[in-house]
Formats: structure tokens, C-alpha cells, sequence
């Protein structure tokens, strides 16, 4: 299929219509809905055996997941430090840490359930003696709960790919630790306040509604340009997955900068002032995530960015909510409308990932 440009004016419903062939807009329609689900598909009467799991002094909850299904991982893992009670640590590879024994509870996490680093690494902690919960929609990880006494089984909901899966995964992930006394849990009555403004806003930000609104318009402006998103240390899960979405669904780069850390090092690559020679980098666009709780200092420091940033096409994405969770969930929902609006400008099929495709298939033949 030849390429198609923005300057032939076909209109997002269009561009939909005949790329969208995987239906990537429908679910991101859902995600609200799928969140709903995981939350109230995790409770002790469904699993009992989280009763057996509550109480024990964990040193800590190591997560083993790669890609999409490694994300709910690191959100948990924010959270955990925000306002947890102990560490919440993301394992993306092969082995386990040197410093990993039974006292550390694992959760791990594939969508598929045959997720080769991910299944490796649980074989290995089990074989430690470790506890593990796994979350997957079937493959070995469910059938080593089968196999395994020391192994409990969360089923998920499959029928689609792993990165549109995020609210299955994560809502379930959630609710485990919650169920576990990890993090604190939500009351009932909070938590459907923050999905109805949650769906609100992912109805806000349907680009099949709203084909000409600021989703749109902001996907337009990152066609031609390099890309690049910046916030706080507490939203570093959702700068990375903003990043990881762009890269599959939209099939193009993005750097991530998070604060304070990019305000020793990279503002000087930024430039924009006291740099010796022109910046390189007036053509970038620069998306700037945040809420409203950011740290007082980190503020100023995000102000005095924005105030000498070398490019002008910088937008401020504030993530609205009442705690950090909703915020994250919020940026979820900005992230995926505009990567796969981009996508469709792009003329790309949102859905396909063929590279990935490409280096499974190598990965199977060299077993």
C-alpha cells in the first residue's frame, strides 16, 4: 500500500475506515471499560488463595513482564513508592537479580503467557522457592500455575494485542496488590468516581468523534519533527509507555527526558541559552507532562524549560485527576488517541508491528 501523505486532506474517518483493520480506535475506546472489569474481576472470593498470601512479610514484589505486559509493572512500581508499603521492582529480562530470593513475591506478567524472558525468569524463581502470581491469558505462565503449588493463576482477557491490553493487565495487577495490602486500596465509591471522569475523558478525546480537535491537531503537528516527551520522576511510567505506544503504534522515535535528573545532563543538549553556536533542536516537538501535585521545585524547573525552550512547538499535556493513579490512567488515554492518530496520518495500519513479528520468528528458528 502506498504511503499516504497528510497533504492529500483525507480525513481521519477515512484514514480509519481503511487502515484501522486490527480495530486499535475500538479499543482504545474501551479501556475505561476494561479497567472496570480487572478491578472487580480481582477480589478474595474469586481467588481465595490471596487469603493464604495476605499477612506474609514480603521483602518486596519483584515484576517479570517485557513490553506492554512489563508496563502495569512499572506503574505499580510508582505507586509503590509514592504511597506503598514496600518496593515494587520491574525485571525485564531473562535472569533475576543476584540479590533475588523466596522473600520476594513475584508477579509475572505476559500477555500471551509464552512470553520467553518472562517464562524463563518465573521457571527460575520458582525453582528458587519463590511465590508467584501470574497474570496472562494462558500459555506456559497459566499452565505452570497447574504445575505448581507455589504458583496462582489470574486470568486475563486475550483476543488482542498486549499494548492495546493495558487496562486488563494493569487493573488486575492493581487489584492484587490492593487485595495483598500493598497499596492502599480504593474505596468502592472513589473508584467509580474516578472511571466516570476517566470515560468522560476518553470519550473527549475520540478523534472518530472529534476528527478536527486537539488530538488531532497535535498529531498533525508531530508528523514532520522529531519527538520528545519530559516530566516529573512520578510519571516516568507513563512517559515510557507514551514512548513505547508512539514507537508500535506510530511506528517512530521518541526520546524521553524525566525531572529533575534531564536538568544536570541534557538541558544542555537542549540549549536554548548560553550555548555556544545555534541549538539543533528548533524543529522538535517537545510535549511536556504533568499534574498538579509536581514536587514545588521540580515546578520551577519545568517553568524555567518551558520559558527557555528552543522550539516552539511545545505543548503542556496537564494530566487532570485526584491522586496519582488517576493521572497516570489519564495520560494512558491522551497517549494512545495520539498514537494512533499518528499512525493513521502516517498512513501506517496502527496494529501491525512487523520488525517485532519479524525477530520472534528468527528467535524460534535459532531454539
Amino acid at each position: 500500500m502506498d504511503e499516504i501523505q497528510p497533504e492529500q486532506e483525507r480525513n481521519l474517518i477515512d484514514l480509519a475506515q481503511q487502515l484501522d483493520t486490527g480495530n486499535m480506535l475500538g479499543y482504545a475506546s474501551a479501556f475505561v471499560e476494561d479497567l472496570r472489569n480487572g478491578f472487580d474481576a480481582v477480589n478474595l472470593e474469586a481467588f481465595p488463595w490471596l487469603k493464604d498470601l495476605q499477612g506474609v512479610p514480603w521483602t518486596g514484589v519483584l515484576c517479570l513482564g517485557m513490553g506492554g505486559s512489563a508496563a502495569g509493572g512499572e506503574f505499580l512500581s510508582t505507586l509503590a513508592a509514592h504511597h506503598g508499603n514496600r518496593p515494587i521492582v520491574v525485571q525485564r529480562d531473562y535472569d533475576l537479580p543476584a540479590w533475588f530470593d523466596a522473600s520476594w513475591l513475584v508477579l509475572a506478567t505476559s500477555h500471551s503467557g509464552n512470553t520467553e524472558e518472562t517464562v524463563q525468569a518465573t521457571e527460575e524463581a520458582l525453582g528458587l522457592g519463590a511465590t508467584v502470581i501470574v497474570i496472562a491469558t494462558g500459555g506456559i505462565l497459566a499452565g505452570l500455575a497447574e504445575t505448581s503449588e507455589q504458583c496462582y493463576l489470574i486470568p486475563s482477557v486475550g483476543g488482542q494485542p498486549p499494548r492495546t491490553a493495558f487496562g486488563h493487565i494493569f487493573s488486575r495487577q492493581h487489584a492484587c496488590m490492593e487485595a495483598l495490602g500493598i497499596l492502599p486500596k480504593q474505596q468502592a465509591e472513589l473508584r467509580e468516581a474516578m472511571l466516570e471522569r476517566l470515560a468522560q475523558i476518553n470519550r473527549q478525546f475520540d478523534v472518530l468523534s472529534d476528527p478536527e480537535g486537539d488530538i488531532a491537531l497535535l498529531a498533525a503537528t508531530m508528523i514532520d519533527h522529531p519527538l520528545s516527551v519530559i516530566g516529573p520522576t512520578e510519571l516516568t511510567p507513563a512517559l515510557n509507555r507514551f514512548k513505547n505506544q508512539i514507537n508500535e503504534n506510530a511506528a517512530r522515535f521518541m526520546r524521553v527526558g524525566v525531572l529533575p535528573e534531564m536538568n544536570h545532563n541534557e538541558s544542555v543538549a537542549w540549549g536554548g541559552i548560553g550555548n555556544d553556536g545555534d541549538s539543533t533542536n528548533e524543529d522538535h516537538v517537545l510535549l511536556f507532562l504533568t499534574w498538579a501535585q509536581m514536587q514545588p521545585r521540580v515546578q520551577q524547573r519545568l517553568n524555567w524549560m518551558v520559558a527557555h525552550s528552543p522550539t516552539e512547538l511545545a505543548w503542556n499535556l496537564t494530566g487532570e485527576g485526584e491522586s496519582l493513579l488517576e493521572v497516570l490512567l489519564y495520560h494512558c488515554i491522551i497517549m494512545d488517541w495520539l498514537s494512533i492518530t499518528l499512525a493513521l496520518l502516517h498512513g501506517k495500519n496502527p496494529e501491525t508491528v512487523l520488525p517485532i513479528d519479524s525477530l520472534k520468528n528468527h528467535l524460534q528458528s535459532v531454539q
